[in-house]
Parts: structure tokens; sequence; C-alpha cells
């Protein structure tokens, strides 16, 4: 959505009338907080990113595929670890992690948070130090676990008793002592989609503050001896552009530890406050940057810290969708364009959508089916001077909601061959990628000072087949 129109596409579209879609809208001017950094109109008016054309891209590597502009990715890891510089910034895998990615993050300066025994495996291959990985996930198996230890993985957030249990036999079969922290459910309700917020009290993640668990689950670590706890952990959902949650957040663990050291003497030494830093989807996101965050998120620990007379903890952040969301778009091929009637106006003028299909759709990009998430969109192999019209991005599956972009000015004139760029989709996009209706998922392609390489290849049919024993 462009930058004039902010607020004027959602809501009730039919009940507008044809009156507001005459408005002017530029649908070749691209929003600079909505795209990779080195995203550019060429002179051809085709979109190029770190001046290589976007028609190359899609001749050498097809459609769709994720585009990632690998500077944009770098300069934001050096802005989080800039405005952090004596915290320990996490990037949070789970946004997007393949070995280039890995690798990219770690020569600039990074931590990794991983959640799984894959997401592990895939940052020790691409050679990440284990002492810079933080292990997360809610029911980490005994397996996952134990490649935890072997590996020297250099903090666990353990999240049941279960786990705590599980961790501490381990730890005495091999005579070491992993650093833990304590995930604590704080009770903040974040504002965002409610399958995104993860510290209110009703949700699998954590020990609850509010129950006790928490209290209970500090004093049975340190009462044991086996596992060596270094602090507290807090992740109050995703998407967030508000600091306030934090500032709540910060002070019921801070309050907790206030309690821990009063209850065995003990001062733990770390705190992470998480992650969920918002970026821009459409124009009516307002991202923070990062030296603003590190600025407020310091101000209120500073204050609680002195409100329960607690030194300041060496501080951990976890921004995933921050660093990659924006770094990349999607490129699609167009296949079908369809008029639809929303409705008729007064003056008997007709008020229409387009329905703009492409080769990709929820498959590549399950958020907008499943967090009703919003995205732009623009023409990228050329330039138009058509009138715009109100369209709709959607894709090739067989469901109603297979929907990219719920609302977008695009030319009147859009059609087959058309290639279309979604911006924003770094994140959760790929890593939430599927096969449904066996469609193989699309490739990466990094692109950095004119040249493009390939970082995860497209899947095949053959690779579908290949796993289908029966």
């Amino acid at each position: 959505m462009r930058a004039h129109e902010a607020g004027a596409l959602h809501g009730d579209l039919g009940s507008r009338g044809p009156a507001w879609l005459r408005t002017p809208v530029d649908v070749n001017a691209l929003v600079p907080q909505l795209w990779p950094r080195n995203v550019a109109r060429a002179a051809d008016g085709a979109l190029a990113v770190a001046g290589l054309g976007v028609r190359e891209i899609a001749a050498e590597f097809g459609t769709p595929v994720y585009v990632l502009d690998e500077d944009d990715l770098r300069s934001r890891c050096r802005e989080f670890r800039a405005a952090f510089p004596t915290e320990d910034v996490y990037y949070a895998g789970k946004a997007f992690l393949c070995r280039a990615v890995v690798r990219m993050i770690a020569e600039e300066g990074m931590f990794l948070d991983v959640c799984t025994g894959g997401e592990l495996a895939t940052a020790l291959s691409a050679g990440m130090p284990p002492e810079r990985i933080g292990f997360h996930g809610n029911n980490k198996s005994v397996t996952e676990l134990t490649r935890a230890l072997d590996a020297g993985v250099g903090r666990i957030i353990v999240d049941s008793f279960t786990e705590i249990e599980r961790l501490t036999a381990l730890a005495r079969e091999r005579g070491v002592r992993p650093a833990v922290l304590i995930r604590v459910t704080v009770g903040v309700e974040a504002h965002t989609h409610e399958f995104i917020a993860t510290a209110h009290e009703d949700q699998k993640f954590g020990f609850s503050l509010a129950g006790g668990a928490a209290i209970a689950a500090a004093l049975r670590i340190i009462d044991e001896g086996v596992l060596e706890l270094r602090g507290l952990h807090s992740h109050i959902g995703s998407q967030i552009f508000d600091t306030s949650g934090f500032e709540v957040s910060a002070r019921r663990v801070l309050a907790l530890q206030a309690q821990i050291r009063d209850a065995r003497g003990v001062e733990l030494p770390e705190l992470d406050l998480g992650g969920g830093f918002g970026i821009a989807y459409t124009t009516q996101d307002d991202p923070s940057a990062p030296a603003d965050l590190a600025k407020r998120l310091r101000k209120i620990v500073d204050a609680e810290c002195a409100a329960e007379k607690l030194a300041v903890p060496h501080l951990s952040i976890e921004p995933g969708r921050a660093i990659v969301g924006p770094a990349v778009f999607t490129l699609y091929e167009v296949g079908t364009v369809k008029s639809v009637l929303l409705g008729t106006d007064g003056d008997g003028t007709d008020a229409r959508r387009a329905y703009v299909s492409v080769d990709g759709g929820m498959s590549d990009n399950i958020r907008t089916a499943l967090y009703d998430a919003s995205y732009s969109a623009t023409v990228a192999s050329r330039e138009s001077t058509a009138r715009p019209i109100l369209a709709r991005v959607v894709g090739k599956h067989c469901e109603s909601g297979d929907i990219v972009v719920k609302d977008e000015f695009l030319p009147a004139d859009v059609q087959p061959g058309d290639l279309v760029a979604v911006p924003g989709t770094g994140a959760y996009c790929r890593s939430m990628a599927s096969n449904y209706n066996h469609v193989p998922r699309p490739p990466v392609v990094a692109v950095r000072e004119g040249r493009a390489r390939l970082i995860v290849r497209r899947e095949t049919e053959e690779d579908l087949l290949a796993l289908d024993v029966g």
C-alpha cells in the first residue's frame, strides 16, 4: 500500500463506492520502509535489487522466488549490534534459517536462537560457535537436549518442570553443568494477533509467574545445584511496536529476580527480554529504530533494578523478524487476472476488484491466511501509465482463503506474464512454507553487488516423490 493511502484500504471496501477508487495513486512508487534498502526501479522501469534486475532473477531461478538483499540483512545486524554494544543480540532463527544466513549473522557478530533439533543442526553445520547459541522450545526431547549438551550450547532456556528433570539427569550423566535461563510467563497481553502473543497465562510457553511455578522452578534448580541458573527470560509476543509491554514484563521479571535473591541469596546475572520487534508490512506500521529500542529498554531495566535494589543484569534480546523480514521480497509471475463486481454506486458506476492470480500462494506465505496479515505489492517487471485499480493478489491453491495480498492498487493493465513483487516476506514465509497441493517450495536467492547466488534450492517434484515410499 502506498504512503498516501494509509488506512484507505482496510475496512468495508464495498460500502465506500467507486469515488475513493478514483483517488490519485502512483502505482509505480515504492515506499522505502517496505522494501529492502537496495531495491529501486531501474531505467527500464523494472525493479532491481543491488543493481540486478528482477527479470534476470526470474529468468535464471524461476518464480516464485524469495529474493534476499544480503547487504540489507547485514546492515540490520550491524545496527542492532551498534545499538546494543554490551548486550547479547540473538538472531531468532525461527524467522528464517539456512546455512548461508547462519554464516552471515555469525560474521556480523550476532548470537543465534534456535528452538528445535533441526535448527540446531543447521546452525552447527554452518559453523556457528555453539557457545553463541541459545536453545528454546517448550517440548525439547531427550535427543535434542543430549545434542545440545554434547555440542556445548551456550544457553538452554528451560520451559517446564519435566524439562528441568530431563536436563538435570542428562547433565549428571555427563558430568557437565549447562547454563540455563528460565522462561517466565509474565501475564502481559501484547497488542498483536492471539496466535503470536506468548506471555499471557493461558498458553503453552514458560513458567507461570502468577501461579508460582516460576519461583518454584528457580528454587529447584538452585537447590539441586546441577544446572547453572544464569537468569530469567521473557518473550511477550511478535510484531510489537509499543514498548509498554516490555516495561510491564521487565518489572514483573525483575520482581521475581528480587524474590529469588531474598529466598536464596542469589542474584542472577542475566536477563533476556526476548524479541518480537515489529516491522513495516504496510504504511500503517511504524517500527522503532534499534537505537530507540535500546534506549527505551535500558531505561526500563535501569529503573526497575533501582526499584528492586538489584544490580543491572547482562541483557539479551532476540530480534528475528526485524532483521530478515524487510530484507526479502517474493517475486511471482501473474497467471490469470479476473475482474469481480463489488457493488454499484448511486450514479450507477460499478466498483470492481481485480483478482490477480500468481504462481505461488499460501504454500510460500501462510501468514495472510493464518494471521490475517497485510502485505503490499507492485508490478515489478515494468512501469505502467495505466490507471490504478483495486486488486487482490491470490495464489494457485484450491482454497478461497489462498490470499497473498488482501488489498492493493495495481495498474489496470496488469496481465499474465507480469512479475509481481511482495515485500517484507523474509520472516516466517519460507520457514513456514508447505507442500500444500503438492507444490514444491520456492528457492531463496541472495543478491549482493549485482550478483545472485542460490542459498536454498527450489524443491522439485522428484523431491516430493522421493519421500513417498508407498
